[in-house]
């Protein structure tokens, strides 16, 4: 992890290292963890804290929340679960520093308790078949039921909303296909379709090359398969790179 200056992760009870936010009296005193990193961000961010923390805003804070992310997946992929520990404990961190950065808004302020408040309540609404004694058939049925519910609290008008445009192509073309399976919606991927008045041409005016078509069909494959396309292209990706650094350094040998 490429920790953000100043925001080293404190030591806990026991580990031989004192608590940096343990003052007679605070917060930081009582036995809940959560509530522990609560006080430690509290301190950071307050006057006579990290002022790298007092500087930081919800965009500035934004590459930290991708970076631990993209960190937590590699993990997984790895099946390293020390490192995963400590990276759920920094993307964590990110969700926590953007809670209290949000406390000081002066129009529309919350903390990280309206944050997992309305976390919960949505757990709650979109899991009626744990909560209100609906039914539905297995797990399709349950993301079937969810983006219905979803469609309905966020008043959408198509299924394919809300898909982040910031999303890489990749991820996005399948978070796509998935909601479109899931709708029913049966257009082949590269079908000639209407061309709306708000379309944006290439940039150079000239035909596509069919690369795009031929990409997205192998995100539909991986879809059909059951298969996390991005994740296969990024252990694929890790494995050519293997071999790239091994020929480099072979090459460096002989060279030498």
């Amino acid at each position: 992890m490429t920790a953000a200056p100043g925001t080293a992760r404190p030591g806990g009870p026991g580990d031989g290292h004192p608590d940096p936010a343990a003052r007679p009296g605070d917060a930081a005193d009582v036995a809940d963890p959560l509530r522990r990193l609560v006080a430690v961000m509290d301190r950071l961010r307050s006057p006579g804290g990290c002022p790298w923390d007092a500087e930081q805003t919800h965009a500035s804070l934004v590459p930290y929340v991708l970076e631990e992310a993209y960190e937590v997946a590699e993990a997984v992929e790895r099946g390293d679960r020390a490192n995963l520990r400590e990276e759920l404990g920094d993307l964590l961190l990110q969700v926590v520093f953007h809670a209290r950065i949000a406390q000081e808004d002066p129009d529309d302020p919350f903390d990280v308790d309206d944050v997992a408040a309305d976390l919960v309540a949505k757990l709650v609404r979109r899991h009626p078949h744990v909560f209100a004694g609906a039914e539905v058939d297995g797990s399709d049925g349950v993301h079937r039921q969810w983006e219905r519910i979803k469609r309905v609290e966020k008043q959408r008008e198509s299924v394919l909303d809300g898909v982040p445009l910031a999303m890489g192509a990749l991820a996005r073309a399948q978070k796509i296909a998935s909601r479109a399976a899931r709708a029913d919606l049966d257009v082949p991927a590269g079908a000639t379709l209407p061309v709306g008045a708000d379309a944006v041409p290439a940039a150079d005016g000239a035909a596509g090359t069919g690369v795009g078509e031929r990409l997205l069909a192998l995100v539909q494959e991986a879809r059909r398969a059951g298969l996390d396309a991005e994740g296969e292209l990024r252990r694929a990706t890790a494995a050519w790179e293997a071999r790239l650094r091994a020929a480099e350094a072979a090459g460096v040998q002989q060279a030498d």
